[in-house]
């Protein structure tokens, strides 16, 4: 009695359906059987060692506008109030500049000593109240709509003040920020906390995670680094 070829029928040992042992299933990267490999990335273009930057083919993943932090660094409370303070000197020699032509003109009436004088005095401190008004008003906005977030002293700081929501610094933004809830309701909530509402206002970055001034977290802005 002859035994059969060990190739018969184009099997031999080792197949699945032939006498040797059967094939072992595949591996995880990690050697373990039983869990199914990774799936294969496809293969970086021609000429790359590694995934074509942008440009080079493939999508390219859109730019997230919604988390500031993860793009940004913070500008520290030091180089903030250096920029508040160029910004007031700035301020004040804009309100002066505005206010000169007029108050050489009040001047002499009050060098006269009489009423007239007096008169002279009170028109020109009101009129000094409303050049410096009207400087700090327009200023910051009109500045922070044209360089999107910064003022002359942000930009020797190298800072600037960015939103949150990633959009762009507009004139009404930056009249809301700068004017409405720093000037006018901060400044009412100073004027009836003898001033301690200002300077929680100013001094908050320097407990803050983030970095933010208390007008900060009404309006959804951050100052960073430019």
């Amino acid at each position: 009695m002859s035994e059969p070829p060990s190739g018969a029928g184009g099997l031999s040992p080792g197949d699945p359906l032939g006498g040797g042992p059967a094939a072992e299933p595949p591996r995880h990267d990690s050697g373990l059987p039983g869990i199914p490999p990774a799936p294969e990335r496809p293969a970086p273009g021609p000429g790359y060692s590694s995934p074509p930057p942008p440009g080079a083919g493939g999508p390219v993943a859109p730019a997230s506008h919604g988390d500031v932090m993860g793009r940004y660094v913070l500008a520290s409370w030091g180089s903030r109030a250096a920029a508040q303070v160029v910004d007031g000197i700035i301020i004040g020699i804009g309100a002066l500049l505005l206010f000169l032509p007029l108050g050489a003109a009040l001047g002499i009436g009050a060098a006269s000593g009489n009423d007239t004088g007096l008169g002279a005095v009170v028109v020109g401190a009101l009129f000094w109240v409303l050049c410096v008004s009207v400087i700090a008003v327009l200023y910051a906005p009109i500045l922070m709509a044209r360089t999107n977030g910064k003022t002359f002293g942000r930009m020797l700081l190298n800072i600037r003040v960015v939103r949150t929501s990633g959009e762009r610094i507009t004139f009404g933004f930056a009249m809301l920020r700068e004017v409405v809830v720093k000037a006018i309701g901060f400044g009412f909530l100073g004027s009836i906390t003898a001033g301690i509402a200002n300077l929680a206002d100013y001094l908050w970055p320097l407990w803050d995670e983030e970095n933010r001034c208390l007008h900060d977290f009404v309006v959804h802005t951050r100052v960073v680094r430019d």
